[in-house]
């Protein structure tokens, strides 16, 4: 956290503290209805933000622009660009995830300096052709191999978890999808890309989550081969394209001589989802909603590059 936001941080609490922050909000007796609400990470997406920083109290949403800070606790306030707004009404928090009232979004977007475009949910439409195309989606490390720890998260976990959404929706699309892996297992990375070869695969899609001694690197990465043929490429940016509309910043497309990228026969990518040397990174890519708006990203971006 740098140390605007820690001083936007102090002078938020102050304020909260003159003004008094434990004033019970009062709903009117009789009245019972269900407010509709959008997670942390889909609230930074449709106002084009970032989710810079969260803990248990709080989350810090950015853009060049604009510091948007919200407590999350019960009766918790906002702030814009340091300016106190009001309560954000009510919290549901299940596990690691946290959503607020989506009337938040008409709220705050008025109110930023330079208010990004709104990002709208990544939608997976179905491939209008009559052949269908064969995807293996690889989730990568497994069993013995964790790949990259932080905090009791492990990679191969994470990798899986997503993996399985991403073929959950590219089947709905339309898809024949075939898995290295649906369970926690060790697989050779040479098994790997023999199991699209021996399909006949359209694409080859490997899933990881990456790693760095610098702890401020961020975003997800798109690898080609440095060979990687027309299709590769096409199919690097179509996935690039729809994971920018997540929230997430992007390293773009590299090119890396991984196994699994040379030794498979078809156009085939490798997918970073982010960085779990990364305390923001590490908390979003162990959520459960942005893991599915990651598969939605993904799976969107695979089936605009096969039509």
């Amino acid at each position: 956290m740098n140390t605007r936001t820690r001083l936007l941080i102090i002078l938020a609490s102050v304020v909260l503290a003159v003004g008094g922050c434990h004033e019970p909000q009062r709903t009117p007796s009789g009245v019972a209805f269900e407010e509709q609400t959008v997670t942390i990470d889909e609230l930074a997406a449709r106002l084009g933000l970032r989710v810079e920083e969260r803990d248990e109290a709080f989350v810090v949403l950015k853009n060049a622009a604009n510091t948007v800070l919200i407590f999350t606790h019960a009766g918790g306030r906002f702030f814009i660009n340091g300016k106190a707004i009001g309560p954000i009404g009510a919290v549901k928090k299940v596990g690691s995830t946290v959503s607020v009232p989506e009337t938040l979004v008409a709220t705050i977007r008025p109110r930023l300096r330079i208010a990004g475009p709104e990002q709208p949910p990544v939608v997976v439409r179905p491939r209008p052709r009559t052949a269908t195309a064969v995807v293996v989606v690889d989730a990568g490390h497994g069993g013995k191999d964790p790949g990259a720890m932080v905090a009791g998260a492990y990679e191969k976990n994470i990798n899986l978890q997503v993996a399985r959404k991403v073929a959950s929706l590219l089947t709905q699309g339309g898809i024949t999808v075939a898995m290295t892996r649906d369970q926690d297992e060790f697989i050779e990375l040479e098994d790997r890309a023999d199991v699209a070869n021996r399909r006949n695969a359209d694409l080859f899609v490997s899933i990881h989550s990456d790693s760095a001694p610098d702890r401020s690197i961020s975003g997800f990465t798109l690898y080609v081969a440095s060979d990687a043929s027309r299709e590769a490429y096409k199919a690097a940016q179509a996935v690039s394209a729809a994971m920018s509309k997540t929230g997430s910043g992007t390293r773009g497309i590299r090119q890396a001589d991984y196994k699994v990228l040379v030794q498979t026969t078809c156009p085939a990518i490798l997918v970073e989802l982010g960085y779990l040397s990364n305390v923001t990174d590490a908390r979003r890519l162990q959520d459960n909603a942005y893991q599915t708006r990651l598969a939605q990203a993904i799976a969107a971006g695979i089936l605009d590059c096969l039509q």
